[in-house]
C-alpha cells in the first residue's frame, strides 16, 4: 500500500478557516486562565494576609503593567466565556452549518474586541 499523504506538513502554509482560529484560540485561553487563576490567588491570599499587603498589592496593581496583566487575563475570560457559549448554541443545533458557524466565529471575534476595549478603558 502506497501512502501518498505529505510526510513534511507545514501547518504554517495552510490556510485555516475563521472557525479553526475560534477553537484553537478557545483553548490556548482556556490554558491563559488557569495559569492567571494561580496568579489571581496569590493575589487574594495576599490581599488577605494584613493590611500593609493589602496597600503592597494596591500599590503593584496600580501600575501599567500590572493593569495590563489584567487586562489580559480578563480579555482571554471574556473570549472564552463568548466562545463558550458559542459553542453551547451549537451544540442546539444552530449555527452548525459553515455559514453560521463563520458568522459565530465572527460574532465572537467583534464583542471580545469591543469588550476588551471597554475594559481597557475602565481599567485607565
Amino acid at each position: 500500500m502506497k501512502d501518498n499523504r505529505p510526510v513534511n506538513l507545514d501547518i504554517s502554509t495552510i490556510r485555516l478557516p475563521i472557525t479553526a482560529y475560534v477553537s484553537i484560540l478557545h483553548r490556548i485561553s482556556g490554558v491563559i486562565m488557569v495559569v492567571a487563576s494561580f496568579l489571581l490567588l496569590w493575589a487574594l491570599d495576599l490581599s488577605l494576609s494584613s493590611a500593609e499587603s493589602f496597600a503592597s498589592l494596591g500599590d503593584l496593581l496600580s501600575s501599567p503593567l500590572a493593569k495590563f496583566v489584567v487586562w489580559g487575563i480578563v480579555t482571554a475570560l471574556i473570549y472564552h466565556s463568548f466562545a463558550g457559549v458559542r459553542h453551547l448554541i451549537m451544540d442546539f443545533g444552530v449555527g452548525e452549518t459553515m455559514e453560521g458557524g463563520i458568522l459565530g466565529a465572527r460574532l465572537v471575534f467583534v464583542l471580545t474586541a469591543v469588550s476588551a476595549v471597554l475594559v481597557g478603558v475602565a481599567l485607565w
